[in-house]
């Protein structure tokens, strides 16, 4: 992309600001509706030309210093920036993915067919008119594919795996055999399901692989980010419930169960046998003990490191993982030290001259 200016890469997208209006149903509140824009940025990085969006007060000193040509603003909002065109709507951050998703980068449509480098066992079950598989992809015998799959380029799909209606597997992610997916279930790119679970018994001497026998199964309308592992379980499944998204480079041990519309963001391990309510997030980094068990509508901060059970309905910090509140309390204490330190040294000097005084 050396070279390449933004504007070359933009340069067939032209939008007036009252078709952009129109598609929100939005208010322009100050402005030229003949105004065009050519792109999409966020405050802080909008260059002439650009549409952006403000919805968080936290941002007030980004919205004054922004370049954009056209900024989202929430209903009722009269802080306006003196040099942007400014459009009122009820959700400024959904209208303005409504906008990208109208005008901006567009995904490859669906297109059926078997690519003439793939491998696809004659076993397979589905229709060739309603799937597509793309090249140098493996699907191996007994796999059955529901209607509007896709299987990206390099794909692999192990035997008697079952992948429901919808579903897509980006470029080079991995199913292993007797895996199943529900509907809508979408795998980024070096997403594995269904590896062997780490589990090993040390005997005499040294470390036994123990079988694991189990599978995965995940339900309809989840999404796995890219490099993120599903371990298969040793024994019964690793299961995770319908709506939950997981970020990219998430470990998911054997056994674990997760729960229906969970969030699991970047860099999170869960050790086996964990079991997940439903609505619980958790948040960067955490880790996550086997065979502990988190309640529903838990949330867990950054970095927390979970040693045992938590209660559902509440937010925790730290490691190990307590309620945030308590946690708080604890750091408070922790930065007041320096201070208490000082005092007890200045009350020590007076202890000491009132003993030689006295002597």
């Amino acid at each position: 992309m050396a070279g390449i200016s933004k504007g070359e890469i933009m340069r067939a997208m032209k939008i007036a600001v009252a078709d952009l209006a129109t598609l929100v149903g939005g208010t322009l509140l100050c402005g030229d509706p003949a105004e065009q824009i050519t792109g999409f940025a966020s405050l802080k990085e909008a260059i002439g030309g650009d549409l952006s969006f403000f919805h968080d007060t936290r941002y007030s000193e980004r919205l004054a210093n922004t370049k954009a040509t056209v900024v989202l603003v929430p209903l009722g909002f009269t802080e306006l920036p003196a040099h942007a065109s400014c459009i009122a709507v009820a959700e400024p951050s959904r209208s303005f993915e409504l906008i990208v998703e109208t005008y901006g980068f567009q995904p490859d449509p669906f297109t059926a067919g078997v690519h003439a480098t793939a491998v696809v066992a004659a076993s397979v079950q589905f229709e060739p008119e309603r799937v597509c598989i793309g090249a140098n992809a493996v699907i191996e015998a007994g796999v059955e594919l529901g209607d509007d799959v896709e299987i990206g380029a390099g794909c692999y799909v192990g035997r008697n795996a079952r992948i429901g209606k919808g579903s897509r597997l980006f470029a080079n992610a991995t199913v292993h055999a007797e895996c199943i997916l529900g509907e809508g279930v979408f795998l980024h790119s070096g997403a594995v399901i269904g590896a062997d679970g780490f589990g090993y018994e040390f005997s005499q001497g040294r470390h036994r692989k123990v079988r694991q026998a189990g599978i995965v199964q995940i339900d309809n309308d989840v999404e796995i980010g890219a490099g993120s592992t599903v371990d298969r379980a040793r024994f019964g499944r690793t299961w995770i419930g319908e709506g939950t998204k997981i970020d990219n480079l998430v470990q998911i041990g054997h056994n674990v169960v997760i729960g229906k519309h969970c969030i699991i963001v970047a860099c999170t391990a869960i050790a086996g046998s964990a079991m997940i309510g439903d609505y619980v997030v958790i948040a960067a980094q955490v880790g996550i003990a086997g065979h502990v068990t988190i309640g529903s509508q838990a949330t867990l901060a950054a970095r927390c490191g979970v040693t045992r059970d938590l209660p559902a309905g509440q937010t925790y910090l730290g490691f190990p993982a307590i309620p945030a509140a308590e946690e708080k309390r604890r750091l408070a204490s922790i930065n007041r030290l320096p201070l208490l330190q000082a005092r007890v040294k200045e009350l020590e000097a007076q202890i000491k001259s009132n003993d030689s005084s006295a002597a």
